[in-house]
């Protein structure tokens, strides 16, 4: 890497990213050793953030641009916070990092997909769903959820079945983002055809569904079956419907159900009927702090 920026460079550099670019902030990227580099990267961050700093900025997209002649240290840094220097116009290089196994940076390559908002990445992002490391998996997840593609939902629905809890956990939480009639059926199988004994994920994911999952999650209230009972009580208070609040008063008082791993059914209703309140109670204050900002 060079170990200075000459003003020619830097002349060249601002032409290529459409802003100014100070020398002192590529020099900070491509020489001294790997620890004040990656300071360097954070002080760019920093300045981006808070002052909306040109120069900042145009040092962090010539990373992300030129991202081969750059450790993959300092790239993942940049990456884990993209949003503070989104850009339409990286979806090139974005998209060839997404691709570049030698450079092995497609996780942070997703990250920065999914908060530039590049949709031209879908595609690539469902091939990566298979792929060997875990971290890629779970972010190329993540990204399809931000990217909100309903397309991609059969491609995600296997994941519910994964040996990975935490996995799981993110698909589900992809789906409720992407929300729509596929993703609720994804999320209510896997909740109705339950094949592990925890799955809090799937309650808080089918709430996020509401007002229509409301009628399904009652229905399963008055399963014959504990452990479903259990998950639609937790699902109905996270939902801050009223329309849950019998069915929640009513296991309360009388279901001594338990699960397979002996949670109470009468104490997941209690448990709702507490989140339920303060959802109301949250709702009604936001309602009332804006109706106060619009008479003021």
């Amino acid at each position: 890497m060079p170990a200075a920026v000459t003003a020619e460079s830097s002349r060249a550099d601002a032409g290529a990213y459409g802003r100014a670019v100070n020398p002192v902030d590529l020099q900070g990227l491509r020489s001294g050793d790997l620890e004040t580099r990656e300071a360097h990267v954070h002080l760019l961050l920093d300045r981006a953030r808070t002052n909306g700093d040109e120069s900042a900025i145009a040092a962090l997209h010539a990373l992300v641009r030129d991202y081969r002649d750059f450790h993959r240290s300092l790239y993942s840094r940049a990456m884990n916070q993209a949003a503070v220097f989104a850009d339409a116009g990286l979806q090139e290089p974005l998209l060839a990092a997404l691709a570049d196994t030698r450079y092995n940076c497609q996780a942070w390559a997703a990250m920065g997909c999914a908060a530039m908002d590049i949709r031209a990445a879908v595609p690539q992002l469902v091939t990566l769903l298979d792929h060997s490391q875990w971290i890629v998996r779970g972010e190329t997840v993540t990204a399809l959820g931000r990217l909100g593609d309903a397309s991609v939902v059969p491609s995600l629905r296997p994941l519910l079945g994964d040996q990975a809890d935490w996995l799981r956990q993110r698909t589900a939480d992809a789906l409720a983002r992407i929300g729509g009639d596929a993703a609720l059926e994804a999320l209510w199988h896997e909740f109705e055809h339950r094949r592990f004994p925890r799955i809090g994920y799937l309650a808080s994911t089918l709430a996020l569904f509401t007002p229509e999952v409301v009628p399904r999650l009652l229905t399963a209230a008055d399963s014959p079956d504990p452990d479903q009972r259990y998950w639609a009580a937790i699902a109905l208070g996270s939902t801050g419907d009223d329309r849950a609040v019998p069915t929640l008063e009513r296991l309360m008082a009388g279901d001594r159900g338990a699960t397979v791993f002996d949670g109470e059914v009468r104490t997941a209703a209690k448990k709702a009927l507490r989140t339920l309140r303060r959802i109301q109670t949250a709702i009604a204050e936001r309602e009332s702090a804006e109706a106060q900002t619009k008479a003021g």
